[in-house]
Protein backbone atom coordinates (compact mmCIF):
# COMPACT_ATOMS: atom_id res chain seq x y z
CA UNK A 1 0.00 0.00 0.00
CA UNK A 2 1.10 3.92 -0.61
CA UNK A 3 2.20 4.81 2.82
CA UNK A 4 1.33 8.42 4.11
CA UNK A 5 4.43 10.23 5.95
CA UNK A 6 3.52 12.19 9.32
CA UNK A 7 5.88 13.96 11.15
CA UNK A 8 5.32 14.76 15.25
CA UNK A 9 7.85 16.17 17.84
CA UNK A 10 9.27 13.61 20.39
CA UNK A 11 11.76 15.40 23.40
CA UNK A 12 12.15 17.99 20.74
CA UNK A 13 12.75 15.89 17.60
CA UNK A 14 10.76 15.11 14.92
CA UNK A 15 9.78 11.67 14.27
CA UNK A 16 8.23 10.02 11.00
CA UNK A 17 5.54 7.92 10.92
CA UNK A 18 4.42 5.73 7.76
CA UNK A 19 1.04 4.38 7.82
CA UNK A 20 -0.78 2.45 4.86
CA UNK A 21 -3.57 4.11 2.76
CA UNK A 22 -6.89 2.80 4.25
CA UNK A 23 -8.34 0.41 1.63
CA UNK A 24 -11.78 3.03 1.72
CA UNK A 25 -9.25 6.02 0.15
CA UNK A 26 -8.40 3.99 -2.36
CA UNK A 27 -11.82 3.03 -3.21
CA UNK A 28 -12.50 6.65 -3.12
CA UNK A 29 -9.87 6.78 -5.87
CA UNK A 30 -11.16 4.02 -7.49
CA UNK A 31 -14.62 5.81 -7.71
CA UNK A 32 -13.35 9.29 -8.51
CA UNK A 33 -11.00 8.07 -11.29
CA UNK A 34 -14.07 5.92 -13.25
CA UNK A 35 -12.39 2.85 -12.67
CA UNK A 36 -15.56 1.19 -11.36
CA UNK A 37 -17.49 1.68 -14.45
CA UNK A 38 -15.40 -1.21 -16.10
CA UNK A 39 -13.93 -3.00 -13.06
CA UNK A 40 -15.36 -5.02 -9.81
CA UNK A 41 -13.24 -6.31 -7.32
CA UNK A 42 -14.92 -9.96 -7.50
CA UNK A 43 -16.36 -9.85 -10.88
CA UNK A 44 -16.10 -9.30 -14.96
CA UNK A 45 -17.41 -6.26 -15.58
CA UNK A 46 -16.37 -4.84 -19.06
CA UNK A 47 -13.06 -5.79 -17.98
CA UNK A 48 -11.55 -7.87 -15.52
CA UNK A 49 -12.28 -8.07 -11.79
CA UNK A 50 -9.30 -6.95 -9.82
CA UNK A 51 -9.10 -10.50 -8.38
CA UNK A 52 -7.84 -11.74 -11.34
CA UNK A 53 -6.08 -9.29 -12.20
CA UNK A 54 -4.11 -9.60 -8.98
CA UNK A 55 -3.64 -13.33 -9.80
CA UNK A 56 -2.41 -12.99 -13.48
CA UNK A 57 0.06 -10.80 -11.80
CA UNK A 58 1.11 -12.28 -8.55
CA UNK A 59 5.02 -13.24 -8.61
CA UNK A 60 5.77 -10.70 -10.69
CA UNK A 61 8.33 -8.59 -9.63
CA UNK A 62 7.60 -5.61 -12.23
CA UNK A 63 3.96 -6.04 -12.22
CA UNK A 64 3.10 -2.74 -10.88
CA UNK A 65 4.85 -1.05 -13.34
CA UNK A 66 3.20 -2.79 -15.93
CA UNK A 67 -0.64 -2.59 -14.71
CA UNK A 68 0.55 1.63 -14.30
CA UNK A 69 1.75 1.77 -17.77
CA UNK A 70 -1.94 -0.27 -19.05
CA UNK A 71 -3.53 2.44 -16.51
CA UNK A 72 -1.68 5.65 -18.74
CA UNK A 73 -1.67 4.28 -22.07
CA UNK A 74 -4.60 1.68 -22.43
CA UNK A 75 -4.42 -1.46 -24.33
CA UNK A 76 -6.19 -4.45 -25.67
CA UNK A 77 -6.16 -8.09 -26.30
CA UNK A 78 -4.13 -9.42 -22.83
CA UNK A 79 -8.40 -10.13 -21.49
CA UNK A 80 -10.22 -10.04 -24.78
CA UNK A 81 -10.88 -7.97 -27.62
CA UNK A 82 -12.44 -4.94 -25.25
CA UNK A 83 -9.72 -2.15 -25.10
CA UNK A 84 -9.06 -0.38 -22.03
CA UNK A 85 -8.76 3.33 -22.92
CA UNK A 86 -5.74 5.34 -21.74
CA UNK A 87 -6.16 7.68 -19.02
CA UNK A 88 -2.86 9.81 -18.83
CA UNK A 89 -4.45 12.01 -16.69
CA UNK A 90 -4.56 9.69 -13.32
CA UNK A 91 -2.14 11.15 -10.93
CA UNK A 92 0.92 9.16 -10.28
CA UNK A 93 0.24 9.28 -6.56
CA UNK A 94 -3.54 8.23 -7.06
CA UNK A 95 -1.78 5.31 -9.89
CA UNK A 96 0.13 3.97 -7.69
CA UNK A 97 -2.16 3.54 -4.32
CA UNK A 98 -4.62 2.35 -6.65
CA UNK A 99 -2.55 -0.54 -8.26
CA UNK A 100 -1.05 -1.51 -4.96
CA UNK A 101 -4.04 -1.99 -3.64
CA UNK A 102 -5.57 -4.25 -6.68
CA UNK A 103 -2.56 -6.46 -6.70
CA UNK A 104 -2.77 -6.84 -2.96
CA UNK A 105 -6.35 -8.52 -3.50
CA UNK A 106 -6.59 -12.20 -2.53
Amino acid sequence: MKKLVSAFAIGGAAVLAAAPVAAQNVQDLLKKHACLSCHAVDKKLVGPSYKDVAAKYRGQADAEAKLAAKVKKGGQGVWGQIPMPPNPNVPDGDLNAMVKYILSIK
